[in-house]
């Protein structure tokens, strides 16, 4: 079955795509909504010495806020206004799923349709708040206590940062619900995934500069470049992989006409949570390292640097708890999105059924086992590709992020975005030919 990038390519006419307005708009608008994420990653925070930021960053970049500055495109490394990116906000939404899935009251809402969904979400923004002011306030204060970044440290310097973090990142949280409701592809997505792809240049000259100047062998280079391609073939053949679950449909008569059974598919995706799991992983990792990193930069003691130490890229208990993150969002973000039981009474109200299984209940254990096996394999193959760069990085002892989780989100963001641009397309075409059918009864009725 040809994906929707080989059906794009295949049925590509720039003239339905120059006549396609409402989808020149959606590109358009989500371009500029880009360009204006990309901007604010420039803009510093008030009181800033970019010369001692940049030597301390320098100093604390090798641990797990190397990945915080390549999620938000290089604006920890600025201490811009973006510097906390979309984290909270998905923190946020990571706890709200946890409750929702615990608590009767917020499983109730979820059950009302869009009105509860708008509900979820007011309190998955307050909650975003409430993260984002607890995150800001660590930056604030272990950049205060770092001696020497904050021109004037104190009081007012903590507030206007905490205001402007959390400013920064309640408006990236507004701007990517305006790309995916007005734009193409899913705004928060293509937030991290436009932060990555601006730093994967840096990335790639960084690790050709380390070759050049002898620490790594070009050997070693070639083989990161036909590793990374691999991973990106990988990648897509596993996104693209599906266990189909035959469905028959009886006979049925319609009047005096008597219409054969027919069969069709239960499509189950092998990653049915898609790029969810290594993000919200690495969002719970970075939540309790954020202040650890900036602490343990300065020469700190205590818990928070023995934090920062074992929670560094490439590190045995990283790599471990990473991994266990991710085979466990695979799991229970699956289980939220598809439900068994509502899937296989759907079937059963419409005459479908699983040839060899009882409708009902014994479908529901059925589909439910499939899943779970499917899904094994699904949260292992997301855990193997976020771990190689972590091999790497305790192999070459280097500060390497190319790879993993970065082509993972890359490949995963492009391939949902193009088939949403496939299917403007093909909305588009469908819309012509229903004027054009109508301009034809119209003649006729002449």
């Amino acid at each position: 079955m040809a994906s929707a990038a080989e059906q794009l390519a295949a049925n590509l006419n720039f003239g339905a795509l120059a006549r396609a307005e409402e989808l020149k708009k959606r590109i358009w608008f989500t371009l500029g909504a880009l360009i204006v994420y990309r901007l604010g990653t420039y803009i510093p925070l008030p009181g800033i010495d970019p010369q001692a930021l940049a030597q301390s960053f320098e100093a604390a970049s090798t641990g797990v806020l190397g990945m915080f500055n390549m999620f938000a495109g290089g604006a920890v490394e600025r201490m811009a206004i973006f510097a906390l990116n979309i984290m909270p906000y998905i923190s946020a939404s990571i706890i709200i799923q946890l409750l929702t899935a615990v608590s009767p009251s917020l499983e109730a809402l979820k059950k009302e349709g869009e009105s509860g969904r708008k509900v979820i979400n007011q309190y998955t923004r307050y909650l975003t708040v409430v993260l984002a002011v607890f995150q800001s306030w660590g930056i604030a204060v272990g950049l205060s206590a770092s001696g020497g970044i904050v021109v004037n440290p104190g009081p007012f310097f903590i507030v206007t940062t905490v205001i402007t973090l959390t400013g920064g990142t309640m408006f990236l949280m507004w701007l990517g619900e305006q790309i995916t409701s007005r734009g193409i592809g899913n705004g928060i997505s293509l937030i991290i995934f436009a932060g990555i792809v601006a730093h994967l240049p840096q990335a790639t000259a960084g690790l050709l500069e380390l070759g050049r100047q002898g620490a790594i062998s070009t050997a070693f280079i070639v083989g990161v470049i036909v590793m990374a391609a691999g991973i990106i073939y990988f990648v897509v053949f596993m996104e693209r992989a599906q266990r189909r679950l035959l469905i028959s449909y009886p006979k049925r008569q319609v009047g005096n006409r008597m219409y054969d059974g027919q069969t069709s598919f239960l499509p189950l995706k092998l990653n049915t949570a898609g790029v969810i799991p290594p993000i919200f992983a690495s969002s719970l990792l970075l939540l309790p390292t954020t202040v650890a990193s900036f602490s343990a930069a300065q020469g700190g003691d205590g818990i928070l640097n023995t934090i920062a130490i074992y929670l560094g890229h490439g590190r045995p208990a990283f790599m471990v708890l990473y991994a266990s993150l991710i085979i466990f969002f695979a799991f229970f973000y699956t289980a939220i999105v598809f439900n068994p039981a509502e899937t296989a009474d759907n079937l059963k109200k419409h005459g479908g059924f699983i040839p060899g299984i009882r409708p009902g209940e014994r479908t529901a254990d059925y589909i439910d086992y499939v899943l779970t096996r499917i899904t094994v394999i699904g949260a292992l193959y997301l855990t193997v590709v976020c771990l190689i760069p972590e091999f790497l990085i305790s192999y070459a002892a280097l500060p390497f992020y190319l790879g993993g989780t970065s082509l993972l989100i890359v490949v995963t963001v492009t391939m949902d975005t193009v088939a949403q641009v496939h299917g403007h397309l093909l909305a588009h075409q469908y819309e012509g030919l229903v004027k054009k059918a109508k301009l034809k009864g119209a003649r006729r009725g002449r």
